[in-house]
């Protein structure tokens, strides 16, 4: 994609991806799996930094670092090392955080994703290991807190923080960037998403090719979005009043959806970057062909095989493969109906049923979906029928058979459908008149009349034949 001005606004992104899944942490034993523990109770001496204490490399967090590499179609370096990142932070025991530098174990990759005016290839600048630092809760907003507390759980927690080239020119491509990331990352299974902090993003954003502003530690895509529009119009007026932008690193409010200064931005020279002296350099040469061979099928290569495997369209491949579980759910479904009728229910109805609920997709039971697709298949509930039974199966939690008693989904026909087509034949002496007269249309009237006596629960084409055929006699 070439974009018309490519300097009026430029968009990086540094995302921080807790490996969660690791089950320890980057350096010690302690569990990653802190999120319903009371504060300051899944720790150790090393993630307080005490002293006499030594880092051990947790293997797991390399493995995922170099899949994580591989997916992101990058460089995986074969010597890595370790460095001390040095600045002053309360949540920082080691008054360091242990990251990489010059050498990253990840570098010039690059990810596809859809662009304001077409296919858009984000690239990769880097991605390098680093553990996090405690987290830090304040008292009143961040700007006139009135005290803090420190939780040290998450000291320690293994991350790969990945780094993107200024490629992406509009807030909205930043979060397709952030969803197709996160899903690339749920493939990879490196990480679980709905645990907190998993992934954060910071934003770097200037206008007019100018001084780069920082927007730290955002928590959620939606937020991503709003911030760096907030970012952009700020910075726009800014140089339209005449003002002097600074490069700082600034805070998003997410309830008045403004961003507040926090600091003048940091460079390089002022982390004092030297290398971890605990830490001997890391050589993955010989890991990295065979995790190559165990990687997983990702989103792109699914939808790719969805197409060309189940007949559907692109368009409902991409919906499906988004999230894993929504693949996996429609796959188990399509073994059963037909593929086309599967994709259509699966990515259309049930997942926007779920999504506005804001309920996983493992609420469903495969099971209970390919009941309903079989019950509209077969015309024994109609489609808007089946539409309402897999909303009482969110919202209620029952099996489709009873929801569909219990309602009085069922379809009607034979017996039922000759009587009311009789009726409604009886009751429309004019537009039998106009149909024998040869005006097509008022056969749809007498068909509507008996759809209406139905109360929608005949299939219409059921009830034309019906309709035609008494006519006929």
């Amino acid at each position: 994609m070439v974009y018309e001005n490519p300097d009026q606004v430029m968009i990086g992104l540094e995302v921080h991806v807790q490996l969660n899944k690791a089950n320890t942490k980057m350096f010690c034993g302690c569990t990653t799996n802190y999120t319903d523990e009371e504060a300051n109770t899944c720790l150790c001496a090393g993630c307080l930094a005490l002293p006499g204490t030594t880092p051990v490399l947790n293997e797991k967090s390399v493995e995922y670092a170099i899949k994580i590499g591989l997916a992101l179609n990058a460089e995986i370096s074969e010597e890595t090392d370790f460095y001390m990142k040095n600045y002053f932070y309360p949540d920082l025991g080691n008054g360091y955080q242990v990251t990489q530098f010059d050498k990253p174990i990840v570098k010039n990759g690059h990810v596809v994703i859809e662009g304001e005016d077409g296919e858009l290839t984000v690239r990769i600048r880097r991605a390098h290991m680093e553990d996090d630092p405690g987290k830090m809760a304040h008292f009143g907003t961040i700007e006139k807190s009135t005290g803090s507390i420190i939780d040290f759980n998450r000291s320690g927690m293994p991350l790969v923080e990945i780094v993107t080239e200024p490629d992406m020119r509009t807030a909205k491509e930043a979060r397709r960037f952030l969803d197709k990331l996160r899903s690339i990352l749920e493939y990879l299974d490196v990480f679980d998403g709905s645990r907190e902090g998993a992934l954060k993003a910071d934003a770097n954003v200037s206008v007019y090719h100018g001084t780069r502003v920082e927007v730290k530690n955002i928590s959620s895509h939606k937020a991503v979005e709003k911030a760096i529009n907030y970012e952009i119009m700020r910075q726009k007026d800014a140089v339209r009043k005449g003002k002097k932008l600074v490069q700082e690193t600034r805070h998003y409010d997410e309830a008045r959806n403004v961003t507040i200064s926090l600091r003048v931005k940091e460079t390089a020279d002022d982390y004092r970057y030297f290398p971890d002296f605990d830490l001997v350099p890391l050589y993955v040469g010989d890991k990295i062909e065979g995790i190559r061979a165990k990687m997983p099928e990702l989103p792109d290569a699914k939808r790719e095989r969805f197409v060309a495997q189940y007949g559907i369209s692109d368009a409902h491949a991409k919906s499906l493969t988004s999230e894993k579980a929504f693949a996996d759910l429609f796959e188990r479904v399509a073994q059963k109906v037909d593929p086309k009728v599967a994709a259509s229910w699966v990515a259309d109805i049930v997942k926007g049923e779920l999504n506005y609920r804001d309920m996983p997709v493992t609420t469903c039971d495969p099971d209970d979906i390919i009941c309903v697709i079989d019950m509209v298949c077969c015309k024994k509930i109609s489609d808007e029928g089946g539409v309402t039974v897999v909303r009482a199966l969110l919202d209620e939690g029952k099996k489709p058979e009873q929801i569909i008693a219990e309602k009085g989904l069922s379809m009607v026909g034979g017996d039922f459908l000759e009587k009311a087509a009789k009726e409604a034949i009886a009751e429309s002496p004019e537009a039998v008149a106009d149909y024998r007269a040869g005006t097509e249309k008022a056969l749809n009237f007498i068909v509507g009349k008996v759809m209406q006596k139905a109360k929608g629960k005949a299939d219409a084409r059921q009830a034309r034949e019906m309709v035609l055929k008494e006519l006929g006699k």
